[in-house]
């Protein structure tokens, strides 16, 4: 069984639905990924339900959970960071390495959701966005769904030094998760399409298709790397990496629209002016 959650900003506060209809008030995101996996379906599944959802949308975390994210999980993403960067080599090694380069990306309250606007860095000239799973955990690393996420980077201040990843990976504005979270006991992660469409001024300057059947590393790998040695009471969000970047020639602009497809959701997203 598939269930979808999404969150919404009501005039009473923010809230969550499932498939559709609220659930009650004080349901709360880390009370179910803090949960065994076999007991959060049970509590998902038992939860009364209210009116339809028809609020806006907010983005499917809360601001206690932590949004960490992969690099370099796809042949194509080894590619284009060897092309941007004067160390190639690194992006080499970690991509035949058994440790995956894993980093934090954002806390909950830091994302942006479905609709909200995201940002470039200011003092970047070469920034794209990162269609990308992103797997839902619980405390104990267990993979309960996924969403569809926006790793926006900044490629000039990554390509020039790998050591200021920190700085072209984490900034407001650099994190989009949604529109809602699919939750099920039975996923198949292995062979989800990714999409990436970028528009502007109404005409599409890229499209992309890809599929999760390309990522060198399973997600159940991916996820284990991250629970080493790092407590998540509250569960956590992992994106898995990119499989399609834009070519060197291209660099978001104040404006753009980014829709990123994963499994069945679409993600969509403005960059900010300023």
């Amino acid at each position: 069984m598939t269930i979808y959650l999404t969150k919404h900003q009501t005039e009473n506060g923010e809230r969550w639905a499932r498939n559709g209809y609220y659930l009650p008030e004080v349901f709360e995101l880390t009370q179910l990924l803090a949960q065994p996996k076999a007991a959060a379906f049970q509590l998902l599944n038992v939860l009364d339900v209210g009116p339809k959802a028809e609020a806006p949308l907010l983005p499917p975390i809360e601001s206690n959970q932590e949004v960490w994210a992969c690099g370099v999980t796809y042949l194509r993403s080894r590619q284009a960071r060897m092309e941007e960067s004067d160390v190639a080599d690194v992006y080499e090694r970690v991509y035949d390495a058994e440790r995956p380069e894993i980093f934090f990306k954002a806390l909950g309250w830091r994302a942006r959701g479905h609709n909200q606007a995201i940002r470039v860095r200011g003092d970047s000239d070469w920034n794209v966005p990162e269609p990308e799973l992103t797997l839902i955990l619980n405390q104990a690393g267990d993979i309960l769904g996924y969403t569809a996420g926006n790793d926006v980077s900044s490629r000039s201040i990554e390509g020039e030094n790998p050591l200021y990843l920190p700085q072209a990976k984490t900034y407001d504005g650099s994190c989009a998760l949604g529109p809602g979270l699919v939750i099920s006991e039975e996923l198949d992660l292995a062979q989800l399409p990714i999409g990436l469409t970028i528009m502007r001024d109404g005409e599409s300057i890229f499209e992309g298709e890809a599929n999760t059947s390309q990522l060198k590393r399973t997600p159940a790998e991916l996820a284990d790397w991250l629970m080493r040695e790092v407590a998540f009471p509250h569960g956590a969000m992992l994106m898995t990496g990119t499989c399609l970047v834009p070519g060197d020639d291209f660099s978001l602009s104040a404006g753009d629209r980014v829709t990123i497809m994963v499994g069945e959701l679409t993600l969509e997203n403005v960059v900010a002016e300023g």
